[in-house]
Protein backbone atom coordinates (compact mmCIF):
# COMPACT_ATOMS: atom_id res chain seq x y z
CA UNK A 1 0.00 0.00 0.00
CA UNK A 2 1.34 3.43 -0.94
CA UNK A 3 1.95 5.79 2.00
CA UNK A 4 -0.61 8.47 2.62
CA UNK A 5 0.28 11.84 1.11
CA UNK A 6 1.14 14.77 3.33
CA UNK A 7 -1.39 17.51 3.87
CA UNK A 8 -0.78 21.13 4.80
CA UNK A 9 -3.13 23.43 6.72
CA UNK A 10 -2.52 27.16 6.75
CA UNK A 11 -3.72 29.34 9.59
CA UNK A 12 -6.43 30.85 7.40
CA UNK A 13 -8.23 27.50 7.57
CA UNK A 14 -7.36 26.09 4.14
CA UNK A 15 -6.19 22.53 3.45
CA UNK A 16 -3.54 22.04 0.77
CA UNK A 17 -1.70 19.16 -0.82
CA UNK A 18 2.00 18.80 -0.09
CA UNK A 19 2.86 20.12 -3.55
CA UNK A 20 1.08 23.46 -3.02
CA UNK A 21 3.24 26.58 -3.39
CA UNK A 22 2.76 28.33 -0.05
CA UNK A 23 5.98 30.27 0.57
CA UNK A 24 8.42 32.44 -1.36
CA UNK A 25 11.77 30.98 -2.33
CA UNK A 26 13.53 33.77 -0.41
CA UNK A 27 11.51 33.23 2.79
CA UNK A 28 14.05 33.48 5.68
CA UNK A 29 12.43 30.43 7.27
CA UNK A 30 14.02 28.32 4.56
CA UNK A 31 16.90 30.45 3.30
CA UNK A 32 18.38 31.13 6.76
CA UNK A 33 16.61 28.73 9.12
CA UNK A 34 14.95 31.76 10.75
CA UNK A 35 11.99 30.00 12.31
CA UNK A 36 10.84 27.54 14.93
CA UNK A 37 8.78 24.39 14.85
CA UNK A 38 7.18 21.70 16.97
CA UNK A 39 6.60 18.06 16.06
CA UNK A 40 4.02 15.93 17.81
CA UNK A 41 2.41 12.55 17.42
CA UNK A 42 -1.06 11.97 16.00
CA UNK A 43 -2.64 8.93 17.63
CA UNK A 44 -6.24 7.71 17.60
CA UNK A 45 -7.48 10.91 16.01
CA UNK A 46 -5.90 13.26 18.53
CA UNK A 47 -2.67 15.28 18.85
CA UNK A 48 -0.50 14.15 21.77
CA UNK A 49 0.56 16.77 24.35
CA UNK A 50 -0.69 19.66 22.22
CA UNK A 51 -0.75 22.18 25.09
CA UNK A 52 2.89 21.47 25.95
CA UNK A 53 3.98 21.80 22.32
CA UNK A 54 2.09 25.06 21.82
CA UNK A 55 3.67 26.43 24.97
CA UNK A 56 7.16 25.48 23.77
CA UNK A 57 6.43 26.93 20.32
CA UNK A 58 5.77 30.27 22.02
CA UNK A 59 8.89 29.98 24.18
CA UNK A 60 11.03 29.16 21.13
CA UNK A 61 9.57 32.09 19.20
CA UNK A 62 10.40 34.46 22.05
CA UNK A 63 13.97 33.14 22.29
CA UNK A 64 14.73 33.83 18.62
CA UNK A 65 12.78 37.09 18.36
CA UNK A 66 9.80 35.88 16.32
CA UNK A 67 6.25 37.22 16.78
CA UNK A 68 4.29 35.35 19.42
CA UNK A 69 2.16 32.58 17.89
CA UNK A 70 -1.58 33.21 18.08
CA UNK A 71 -2.54 30.10 20.04
CA UNK A 72 -6.22 30.06 19.06
CA UNK A 73 -5.35 30.16 15.34
CA UNK A 74 -2.86 27.33 15.76
CA UNK A 75 -5.42 25.24 17.62
CA UNK A 76 -7.95 25.70 14.81
CA UNK A 77 -5.35 24.70 12.22
CA UNK A 78 -4.32 21.65 14.24
CA UNK A 79 -7.95 20.58 14.71
CA UNK A 80 -8.57 20.86 10.97
CA UNK A 81 -5.42 18.88 10.18
CA UNK A 82 -6.37 16.15 12.66
CA UNK A 83 -9.95 15.93 11.36
CA UNK A 84 -8.67 15.67 7.79
CA UNK A 85 -5.98 13.14 8.67
CA UNK A 86 -8.24 10.76 10.61
CA UNK A 87 -7.34 8.02 13.07
CA UNK A 88 -4.11 6.73 11.52
CA UNK A 89 -0.96 7.28 13.55
CA UNK A 90 1.05 10.10 12.02
CA UNK A 91 3.32 13.09 12.51
CA UNK A 92 2.09 16.66 12.89
CA UNK A 93 4.54 19.54 12.51
CA UNK A 94 3.78 23.16 13.38
CA UNK A 95 6.08 25.59 11.53
CA UNK A 96 6.29 29.26 12.55
CA UNK A 97 8.36 31.95 10.84
CA UNK A 98 8.22 35.65 10.03
CA UNK A 99 4.92 35.85 8.20
CA UNK A 100 4.93 32.10 7.52
CA UNK A 101 2.83 29.67 9.55
CA UNK A 102 1.41 26.27 8.69
CA UNK A 103 0.74 22.76 9.97
CA UNK A 104 1.86 19.61 8.14
CA UNK A 105 0.43 16.12 8.75
CA UNK A 106 2.42 13.20 7.36
CA UNK A 107 2.78 9.43 7.76
CA UNK A 108 4.90 7.92 10.51
CA UNK A 109 8.40 7.17 9.13
CA UNK A 110 9.37 3.51 8.94
CA UNK A 111 12.50 4.24 11.02
CA UNK A 112 10.24 5.15 13.96
CA UNK A 113 8.49 1.78 13.96
CA UNK A 114 11.83 -0.05 13.68
CA UNK A 115 13.40 1.98 16.51
CA UNK A 116 10.42 1.40 18.81
CA UNK A 117 10.57 -2.33 18.15
CA UNK A 118 14.32 -2.99 18.05
CA UNK A 119 15.94 -0.11 19.93
CA UNK A 120 18.96 1.74 18.56
CA UNK A 121 22.72 1.88 18.60
CA UNK A 122 24.02 5.34 19.46
CA UNK A 123 27.33 7.17 19.52
CA UNK A 124 28.42 10.09 21.68
CA UNK A 125 29.42 13.28 19.89
CA UNK A 126 30.90 16.51 21.31
CA UNK A 127 28.77 19.61 21.15
CA UNK A 128 30.44 22.89 22.04
CA UNK A 129 27.92 25.69 21.96
CA UNK A 130 28.02 29.00 23.75
CA UNK A 131 24.81 29.37 25.73
CA UNK A 132 23.32 32.82 26.10
CA UNK A 133 20.06 34.71 25.69
CA UNK A 134 20.81 35.13 21.98
CA UNK A 135 21.55 31.44 21.33
CA UNK A 136 18.88 29.20 19.72
CA UNK A 137 20.14 26.12 21.59
CA UNK A 138 17.16 26.14 23.98
CA UNK A 139 14.69 26.78 21.13
CA UNK A 140 13.19 24.27 18.68
CA UNK A 141 14.80 26.09 15.80
CA UNK A 142 14.42 25.31 12.10
CA UNK A 143 18.16 25.99 11.84
CA UNK A 144 18.81 22.25 12.04
CA UNK A 145 22.13 21.77 10.25
CA UNK A 146 24.16 20.69 13.31
CA UNK A 147 21.58 18.11 14.35
CA UNK A 148 21.29 16.73 10.83
CA UNK A 149 25.09 16.50 10.59
CA UNK A 150 25.21 14.57 13.87
CA UNK A 151 22.66 12.07 12.59
CA UNK A 152 24.64 11.61 9.37
CA UNK A 153 27.79 11.00 11.40
CA UNK A 154 25.96 8.40 13.47
CA UNK A 155 24.96 6.52 10.31
CA UNK A 156 28.51 6.76 8.91
CA UNK A 157 29.72 5.22 12.17
CA UNK A 158 27.33 2.28 11.86
CA UNK A 159 24.90 3.58 14.47
CA UNK A 160 21.32 4.87 14.36
CA UNK A 161 21.43 7.93 16.60
CA UNK A 162 23.67 10.18 18.66
CA UNK A 163 24.02 11.60 22.16
CA UNK A 164 25.61 15.03 22.55
CA UNK A 165 28.12 15.59 25.36
CA UNK A 166 29.90 18.78 26.36
CA UNK A 167 33.64 19.38 26.62
CA UNK A 168 33.70 17.80 30.10
CA UNK A 169 31.80 14.70 28.95
CA UNK A 170 28.51 15.76 30.54
CA UNK A 171 25.51 14.23 28.76
CA UNK A 172 23.27 16.84 27.12
CA UNK A 173 20.64 15.44 24.71
CA UNK A 174 20.21 13.76 21.36
CA UNK A 175 19.79 15.56 18.02
CA UNK A 176 16.07 14.82 18.14
CA UNK A 177 15.53 13.41 21.63
CA UNK A 178 16.06 13.72 25.35
CA UNK A 179 18.22 11.19 27.20
CA UNK A 180 16.73 9.35 30.18
CA UNK A 181 18.45 6.66 32.22
CA UNK A 182 17.12 4.23 34.79
CA UNK A 183 19.51 4.20 37.75
CA UNK A 184 18.81 2.37 41.02
CA UNK A 185 15.11 2.34 40.18
CA UNK A 186 14.93 6.09 39.53
CA UNK A 187 14.52 7.93 36.23
CA UNK A 188 17.18 10.56 35.56
CA UNK A 189 17.54 13.12 32.79
CA UNK A 190 19.87 16.05 32.15
CA UNK A 191 19.88 19.06 34.46
CA UNK A 192 17.65 21.95 33.44
CA UNK A 193 20.66 24.24 34.00
CA UNK A 194 22.38 22.77 30.93
CA UNK A 195 22.01 24.30 27.43
CA UNK A 196 19.38 21.86 26.15
CA UNK A 197 15.85 21.97 24.82
CA UNK A 198 13.16 21.37 27.45
CA UNK A 199 11.64 17.98 26.62
CA UNK A 200 7.85 17.77 26.44
CA UNK A 201 7.83 13.96 26.48
CA UNK A 202 10.21 13.77 29.43
CA UNK A 203 8.08 16.20 31.42
CA UNK A 204 4.94 14.17 30.73
CA UNK A 205 6.74 10.92 31.59
CA UNK A 206 8.01 12.29 34.90
CA UNK A 207 4.52 13.49 35.85
CA UNK A 208 3.06 10.01 35.34
CA UNK A 209 6.02 8.17 36.89
CA UNK A 210 5.94 10.30 40.04
CA UNK A 211 2.24 9.58 40.44
CA UNK A 212 3.20 5.90 40.52
CA UNK A 213 5.90 6.37 43.13
CA UNK A 214 8.94 6.44 40.86
CA UNK A 215 11.71 8.85 41.81
CA UNK A 216 12.50 11.23 38.92
CA UNK A 217 15.47 13.62 38.83
CA UNK A 218 17.13 16.25 36.68
CA UNK A 219 20.87 16.11 37.31
CA UNK A 220 24.31 16.25 35.72
CA UNK A 221 25.71 12.88 34.62
CA UNK A 222 28.33 11.63 32.21
CA UNK A 223 28.97 8.86 29.72
CA UNK A 224 30.07 6.54 32.51
CA UNK A 225 26.60 6.71 34.01
CA UNK A 226 25.13 5.83 30.61
CA UNK A 227 27.28 2.72 30.42
CA UNK A 228 26.42 1.70 33.99
CA UNK A 229 22.69 2.48 33.87
CA UNK A 230 19.98 -0.14 34.17
CA UNK A 231 18.57 1.24 30.92
CA UNK A 232 19.21 4.14 28.54
CA UNK A 233 16.29 5.64 26.65
CA UNK A 234 15.97 8.31 23.97
CA UNK A 235 12.63 10.10 24.34
CA UNK A 236 10.92 12.18 21.68
CA UNK A 237 7.43 13.16 20.65
CA UNK A 238 7.34 10.79 17.66
CA UNK A 239 9.47 7.75 18.51
CA UNK A 240 8.32 8.04 22.17
CA UNK A 241 10.69 5.80 24.20
CA UNK A 242 13.49 4.07 22.29
CA UNK A 243 15.92 1.78 24.08
CA UNK A 244 19.65 2.26 23.44
CA UNK A 245 21.16 -1.22 23.20
CA UNK A 246 24.67 -0.18 22.08
CA UNK A 247 26.67 2.94 22.92
CA UNK A 248 29.93 3.80 21.16
CA UNK A 249 30.17 0.17 20.10
CA UNK A 250 29.67 -1.13 23.65
CA UNK A 251 26.66 -3.44 24.10
CA UNK A 252 24.47 -2.34 27.00
CA UNK A 253 22.87 -4.91 29.31
CA UNK A 254 19.22 -4.89 28.24
CA UNK A 255 18.14 -7.18 31.06
CA UNK A 256 18.67 -4.77 33.97
CA UNK A 257 15.65 -2.50 33.50
CA UNK A 258 12.90 -2.69 36.08
CA UNK A 259 10.66 0.12 34.88
CA UNK A 260 8.30 -0.10 31.89
CA UNK A 261 9.31 3.23 30.41
CA UNK A 262 7.52 2.71 27.04
CA UNK A 263 4.32 1.87 28.91
CA UNK A 264 4.63 4.93 31.12
CA UNK A 265 5.25 7.12 28.06
CA UNK A 266 2.18 5.70 26.33
CA UNK A 267 0.11 6.74 29.35
CA UNK A 268 1.81 10.14 29.50
CA UNK A 269 1.20 11.13 25.88
CA UNK A 270 -2.41 9.96 26.02
CA UNK A 271 -3.02 12.75 28.52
Amino acid sequence: MAPRPELVVTLDGRVHGADAALVRTDDPLFSRGDGVFETLLLRAGAPCLLDAHLRRLGESAALVGLPAPETSAWRRAVDLAVDTWGDDEGVLRMVHGRGTAFVVASPLPERVLVARRDGVAAITLPRRLVDGPWSPVRAKSSSYAANAAALRQAVRSGADDAVFVDAQGVVLEGPRSAVVIESDGALVTASTDLPILAGTTVTALFDVARQRGVECRHQVFGVGELLAAQAVWLLSAITLAVRVHTLDGNPLDTGMARLDVPGLVDVAVAG
